[in-house]
């Protein structure tokens, strides 16, 4: 098992909504999704963050392996506990 499923929850046309389900948690579709290049959203706290709505936060891994490096955000928990961040 993947930990990853997608489930339609309706239709309108062509048009759907649905759940992503992760090990973290489920993601509505469509959905917004800010961007934490280097571990965080740009002038805005995790908890204003999650004031929008959002589901998740893209993690841009290139530029987190750039700077702190893997080796760092493993050692201070991985991701989500280094970005503060309890959702998916």
């Amino acid at each position: 098992m993947s930990g990853l499923s997608f489930k339609v929850a309706t239709t309108d046309g062509t048009a759907r909504t649905g759940f992503l389900s992760t090990k973290h948690g489920d993601i509505r579709t469509p959905t917004f999704m800010p961007v934490g290049t280097a571990g965080t959203v740009k002038a805005m706290m995790p908890d204003a963050v999650a004031e929008t709505g959002a589901d998740i936060i893209l993690g841009n891994t290139y530029h987190l392996m750039l700077r702190p490096g893997a080796e760092r955000v493993a050692k201070l928990g991985g991701l989500h506990t280094f970005m503060n961040w309890q959702k998916p």
